[in-house]
């Protein structure tokens, strides 16, 4: 198909976005903006939700992996179900009760105003690595699909795409994410779906007959049965719950949404409903990846990885199947980016600059937020730029490996601050979740010679906080 067509298909979808804005950000104000007016509905938000975890990554980089590493990513997802069963019962009472509306305060009642800051950066760095290495991805799949065709250069696209981005939650934030979200959701689940029936329909074989296809491949394999091994079922799952913990409990992007919700009741059904259905989904997107490496073996096409489904969707299928996928893709990629943007923007005034506290006028704390909103947009165009200069074939693998070493500090300080009683040295607070990351990449880089054959994975985000606990501990006040 054109390349044109398929950008003013881009632009025509973003139009809608636009319009969605327009609707749903009339009267915003700050607070519409960091935590939704605390009135959105629960149901709309786990739906929306599901956009933002899962995200481009999920949708290029799960069903290529299948071809290396089967169904074994199941795993990590079946503890992502028991993390948002700990979320709902753990985290969300305690936002409540404490009325939050940035997640990070608790720290500053719990621990000091150096530890909220301490956290909040931790937070900043985090999201701006992981938001801008999603974004990156589906930037760099457009470009080669539509953009390098048409003489458009890189920066120019994500310029473009985060101007965009900038356009739709200037005013309205939260408010409006959540009914963009939802929109986005529904037309990346959609493409999901229609991709799936379009490729057995093809291959003329039933669903019963691709598994029977897949098992063959060995694609169907789950569980990792070597515990010493990096892909050992129970470390999988045990390192899928603290993930979720992790990146969804104690991450102001996703936990502002969930404050949104008008009570502690329905915040928690949102949690635990979308435990579930991204259960499913992710079920989905590997049996769609199995059948991505079946279609592709009999086409005959030579990508792999994160390059696979893009080749076959744009190259291998009818152009309306094309025009499907551009959707769905652009469809997860929005909603990682303009949530993460907001919850940057939401952290940085609120632990950072600490606006609400200032005694400053409404009107000038707004105009605050929304230059914050712009540097926050040119952080995530200096990133993108960075991770197409590493240039990683498979951007799931990077996310969840720096995810160890960011929000290993974040875990530990939650830890520490709901499940003990101490005080902390609150100056000491910020060398204590430096230390735990440094100590934990030289653990990894000689884990070797550290522990031998035993290989570890995801683990080290645990290894990670747990260095943080014991840090917090050896500085408590006595």
């Amino acid at each position: 198909m054109s390349p044109v067509i398929l950008l003013l298909i881009v632009f025509a979808y973003f139009a809608i976005l636009l319009y969605v804005s327009y609707k749903t950000g009339k009267g915003s104000n700050n607070e519409s903006f960091f935590i939704g007016n605390r009135n959105s509905n629960w149901m709309l938000v786990a739906f929306g939700m599901i956009g933002t975890s899962l995200s481009g990554v999920t949708f290029v980089s799960v069903p290529g992996a299948v071809g290396k590493d089967n169904f074994s990513y199941l795993q990590i997802t079946l503890g992502y179900l028991i993390g948002y069963i700990i979320i709902a019962y753990v985290l969300l009472p305690l936002y409540y009760r404490l009325k939050l509306t940035s997640i990070y305060s608790y720290l500053q009642q719990r621990m000091g105003k150096l530890s909220e800051k301490t956290g909040a950066t931790i937070f900043i760095i985090s999201r701006l690595v992981g938001a801008t290495a999603r974004l990156y991805l589906v930037v760099n799949i457009l470009q080669m699909t539509i953009l390098d065709k048409l003489g458009v250069p890189f920066i120019a696209t994500t310029i473009i795409i985060l101007g965009m981005i900038i356009l739709y939650t200037y005013e309205g934030g939260v408010k409006t994410i959540v009914w963009t979200d939802t929109l986005q959701t529904s037309c990346m689940l959609g493409g999901l779906i229609i991709c799936t029936i379009y490729m057995l329909s093809h291959m003329g074989i039933s669903v019963g007959e691709s598994f029977t296809a897949m098992h063959e491949k060995g694609y169907t394999q789950v569980f990792g049965t070597d515990p010493m091994e990096k892909n050992f079922f129970i470390k999988q799952i045990i390192a899928g719950a603290f993930i979720t913990i992790t990146m969804t409990g104690i991450d102001q992007e996703m936990m502002q949404k969930s404050l949104s919700v008008t009570n502690l009741k329905d915040s928690q059904k949102n949690m635990v409903s979308l435990g579930f259905i991204m259960l499913v989904v992710i079920g989905l997107f590997l049996y769609m990846g199995g059948l991505l490496h079946l279609y592709g073996a009999k086409e005959h096409v030579s990508a792999v990885g994160d390059g696979l489904f893009p080749a076959i969707a744009l190259e291998h299928m009818s152009p309306v199947i094309s025009v499907i996928f551009i959707i769905a893709l652009i469809s997860a990629l929005f909603p990682s980016a303009d949530g993460a943007m907001t919850a940057l923007t939401s952290s940085f005034c609120i632990d950072i600059l600490n606006i609400k506290n200032k005694g400053w006028e409404e009107k000038k704390q707004e105009k605050i937020r929304k230059r914050v909103h712009i540097i926050v947009a040119i952080s995530f165009l200096i990133m993108v730029l960075v991770f197409k200069w590493i240039n990683d074939s498979s951007m799931i693998g990077i996310i969840l490996k720096l995810a160890g070493f960011t929000y290993g500090p974040l875990l530990g300080l939650f830890v520490f601050g709901i499940f003990t009683k101490y005080k902390v040295k609150d100056h000491l607070v910020p060398y204590v979740c430096i230390a735990a990351p440094v100590i934990s990449y030289f653990i990894d880089k000689y884990q070797e010679q550290i522990f031998g054959d035993f290989k570890i994975g995801l683990e080290l985000l645990l290894i990670n906080g747990l260095l943080t606990f014991i840090g917090l501990f050896l500085i408590r006040k006595k």
